[in-house]
């Protein structure tokens, strides 16, 4: 760091001294006197810089489905910080061919999967794709199970998230019997469960640890 001067010509020792302390209070003062430069040099190194330490908050889930038919599966949901939430995992036992896959507003399975109530729905929103403006949260479309009955899954969806007043944390997915007409089949119940049909099996969204 170079070194602070200023000029003077005929500045008494402790006018100067005290002078100067009052402009620079952590420097010392080195002076002579009638018109030549004072200079004044840091008594110490002062370092400014600070460490920008960012993690990155993740949440993870999981789900087991299980119902009264030989359906089961294991989903697990992760999600980074405030972003989308990744939905993963594999179900059996299905009926090849396309599945509703919801998640449902409660995580009460004390009468099977119909105590786990309606799709989850904060916004008050019709049943529709998982795409479109209008629909459910817990709309996720439909699964695809093959020739041996296994449907493997991988969504990724903004409006399901593991923290904050929309959690879902505690509710649960349902698996159904039929496809999803995604809220567009013209029947009774398209705008309200896509008219998927009966629930195989359902599981709850319980948090577990993230390594």
């Amino acid at each position: 760091m170079a070194s602070a001067c200023i000029a003077s010509s005929a500045l008494a020792s402790a006018s100067l001294s005290s002078s100067f302390k009052s402009v620079l209070p952590s420097t010392q003062v080195q002076s002579s006197f009638l018109g030549h430069a004072i200079c004044a040099k840091p008594a110490h190194k002062v370092s400014y810089r600070r460490e920008l330490v960012i993690s990155a908050a993740l949440k993870k889930a999981v789900a087991v489905l299980k119902g009264e038919s030989k359906v089961t599966g294991t989903i697990t949901l992760e999600q980074e910080d405030d972003g989308p939430v990744k939905v993963t995992g594999k179900i059996t036992g299905l009926a090849p061919g396309e599945h509703g896959f919801h998640l449902h507003q409660f995580g009460d399975t004390t009468n099977g999967c119909i105590s786990t109530g309606p799709h989850f729905n904060p916004n008050g929103k019709t049943h529709g794709a998982p795409g479109d403006e209008e629909r459910h949260a817990g709309d996720l479309g439909n699964v695809v199970a093959d020739d041996q009955g296994v449907a493997t899954i991988n969504i990724t969806d903004k409006q399901i998230p593991l923290s904050g007043p929309n959690s879902v944390v505690g509710r649960a997915f349902v698996i159904h019997e039929l496809k999803d007409d995604l809220g567009k089949g013209g029947h009774e119940l398209s705008s309200t469960t896509g008219n998927a049909g009966g629930r195989l099996a359902c599981g709850v969204v319980g948090l577990t640890p993230t390594s």
